[in-house]
C-alpha cells in the first residue's frame, strides 16, 4: 500500500490564516494572529485545563502572553462574533460536558511580575498562581500573603471572587486592578470600587477581564520567619482538606452562621457518590473525581447536596465553583 501526504489547505478568515487538517482531527485547525506568535486553536479539550479534570471541548481556544495578543484575541472574537469565555487555572470552574463555544481566553501565560521594594508593591500578570505568589514574597520578607499558599488559583480570578483562606482574603492587601473591558478600554478598580464581601465582587457575572493587580505587602520581615509562616498555612490545609485527587476546592461558599461543609456532613453525605464524583470524606465541602467522573455527574452531586441541606436545614447553599456551559 503505497500512503501519500497532502499538505494542509490555507484558508483565509477575515484576513487570518487557518490550517486545516480536518481529515486527521479538529484540533489541527488554527489561526495565527497577524504580525504575532500567538495561535487560536479549535477543539481544545478544557479536561485538562480544569482541576475537576473534566468537560468538553472549546469551540476556540488562546493562550496570549502579552497584553497585546490579548487585545488581538479580544478584536478577532468581536470580529467573528463569538462569544468569549476567561480561563484561568481552571480550578474554580465546572465546564460542561458539551463544552464552550466561542472563543475561550486562557491567561495562564500571563504571568509577568514586578517588586517594587521602596514601597512594599507588586504588580502581578492576571496568569500568575497564588501559591507562586505567595512564596515569592515570602522569599523577600513581604507579609500580607501567607494565606495564599494554599489556593490552587490565579491571581485574575482572585481578584474576581475575593479569594480568601486561614483568615485572610485578596481585599486585605489588594491596591488596584486593572481589568479590560469588552470595548478594549481599561479601568483601574479600587477595592472600594469592587465592592468586596465574602467570596464576590463587582466582577462577578461581567464579560471583563482582570489582566493584572497591584497588591500592597509588608517589607521588612524576616524572610525566614515568613517563608515558615507560609508553610504552616500549606500544611495546615494539606492536612484537612484533600489534595489526593482532582477537586475545584471548596464547592459552596459557607452561609450565614454555618460551614458549607459541616452541614454537608450533618445530612449524612460524606462519601456519598455519583458516578465517578464522590463528596470528601476528609471534607465535606470538596467534591472528588475519583476516576471517569464526568461533569455531569459533578453537577447532579452538587444538586443533590443542595437539596439535601435545604430539606434538613431550610439553608440553600450557594456554589463557589463557576458552573459554565450547559447541563
Amino acid at each position: 500500500m503505497t500512503l501519500s501526504y497532502n499538505p494542509p489547505k490555507l484558508t483565509t478568515v477575515k484576513g487570518l490564516t487557518l490550517s486545516s487538517q480536518s481529515m486527521l482531527k479538529p484540533s489541527a485547525y488554527q489561526i495565527r494572529l497577524p504580525g504575532t506568535d500567538c495561535l487560536i486553536k479549535a477543539h481544545i479539550p478544557l479536561a485538562t485545563l480544569t482541576s475537576f479534570r473534566v468537560g468538553g471541548p472549546a469551540e476556540w481556544y488562546v493562550a496570549p502572553r502579552t497584553y497585546e495578543e490579548l487585545q488581538a484575541s479580544f478584536e478577532w472574537a468581536r470580529a467573528e462574533g463569538l462569544p468569549i469565555t476567561f480561563l484561568g487555572a481552571g480550578s474554580n470552574l465546572l465546564v460542561s460536558d458539551r463544552g464552550l463555544p466561542g472563543l475561550v481566553i486562557g491567561t495562564r501565560r500571563l504571568r509577568q511580575t514586578q517588586f517594587d521594594s521602596a514601597t512594599g508593591q507588586v504588580t502581578v500578570g492576571a496568569g500568575a498562581p497564588l501559591p507562586r505568589l505567595a512564596w515569592q514574597v515570602a522569599a523577600q520578607g513581604w507579609q500580607g500573603m501567607e494565606w495564599a499558599v494554599g489556593i490552587p488559583g490565579t491571581v485574575g480570578g482572585a481578584v474576581v471572587m475575593n479569594a480568601g483562606a486561614q483568615g485572610g482574603c485578596t481585599a486585605d492587601s489588594l491596591l488596584n486592578a486593572h481589568v479590560l473591558l469588552p470595548d478594549r478600554t481599561t479601568r483601574i478598580f479600587t477595592p472600594e470600587a469592587l465592592s468586596y464581601a465574602y467570596r464576590t465582587s463587582t466582577l462577578q457575572g461581567k464579560n471583563w477581564l482582570v489582566t493584572q493587580a497591584t497588591f500592597q505587602l509588608e517589607p521588612g520581615a524576616d524572610p525566614t520567619q515568613v517563608t515558615t509562616e507560609t508553610s504552616m498555612h500549606l500544611n495546615q490545609r494539606r492536612a484537612t482538606q484533600p489534595y489526593h485527587l482532582p477537586s475545584c476546592g471548596s464547592v459552596f461558599r459557607n452561609p450565614n452562621h454555618y460551614k458549607a461543609g459541616w452541614l454537608i456532613e450533618k445530612v449524612g453525605l460524606k462519601g456519598y457518590q455519583i458516578g465517578g464524583a464522590q463528596i470528601a470524606q476528609r471534607h465535606a465541602n470538596f467534591i472528588l473525581n475519583c476516576g471517569g467522573a464526568n461533569a455531569n455527574d459533578i453537577f447532579q452531586l452538587i444538586r443533590y447536596a443542595q437539596q439535601a441541606v435545604n430539606h434538613q436545614w431550610n439553608l440553600w447553599l450557594e456554589p463557589e465553583v463557576q458552573i459554565l456551559g450547559e447541563f
